[in-house]
């Protein structure tokens, strides 16, 4: 025969309040829900501003691009400008100097015997040939010059100097483009993410749950 078993007398100071503790429980879990949320969206909201602030540098850094090419357009037209009245006055010299030639010459032909005037014609037509040649050297010189800055004027300097900032604003732009297609490419990756965190936070407070029924019941049990 089975004796009759008879579950132990809690004292009346020692009474368990399985409401209370159920509901401090769902308190908890709501709580640490709650902060999980806040963190969430809180990140969105700062990754979303630093995507805007991207784009406004961004947009900032074309605008500076396309002034900067429009004040080098200019700055092409005032040199081409330049050379070209460099090479109109250049043209007016050399013409008002074979003038000037020409009329030496009809006053030699009218002092010197024409064998003189021969010999001489054919020396100087040699020294001209002579300088001819070396004006073309020197322009396939000037046009073939290296690029030390060691041998360029002040003006040059600024030239080169202004090429080569240039050049690094342009890589400095390429940059900031890169970084906006990765911040994209993340922006884009986040609903995912999102997903997953909205999985791992219904998981917990169904475990928890289950978790507390199951330690209700096994008070109840003992």
């Amino acid at each position: 025969i089975m004796p009759n078993l008879i579950p132990p007398k809690i004292p009346d100071g020692e009474k368990v309040d399985f409401d209370d503790i159920h509901r401090k429980r769902m308190e908890k879990d709501l709580m640490e829900l709650q902060t999980l949320i806040e963190v969430h969206f809180e990140s969105r909201k700062k990754e979303e501003e630093e995507l805007i602030q991207l784009k406004e540098r961004i947009e900032k850094r074309r605008s500076e691009r396309a002034e900067q090419h429009r004040i080098r357009s200019e700055r092409e037209k005032e040199r081409q400008k330049r050379l070209e009245e460099e090479r109109a006055r250049k043209e007016e010299e050399e013409a008002k100097r074979r003038a000037e030639d020409d009329a030496k010459k009809k006053k030699t032909l009218t002092s010197l015997h024409f064998g003189g005037y021969m010999q001489k014609l054919t020396e100087k037509r040699s020294g001209k040939r002579q300088t001819e040649r070396e004006k073309k050297k020197k322009i396939l010189s000037e046009r073939h010059k290296s690029l030390e800055i060691e041998n360029l004027n002040q003006d040059k300097l600024k030239d080169k100097a202004q090429e080569l900032w240039e050049w690094m604003y342009q890589l400095e732009a390429e940059k900031f483009e890169l970084q906006y297609q990765f911040s994209r490419q993340k922006y884009e990756v986040h609903p995912q993410r999102k997903r997953v965190t909205n999985s791992l936070i219904t998981f917990s407070t169904e475990h928890c749950y289950l978790y507390n029924i199951q330690f209700l019941c096994s008070i109840q049990a003992k």
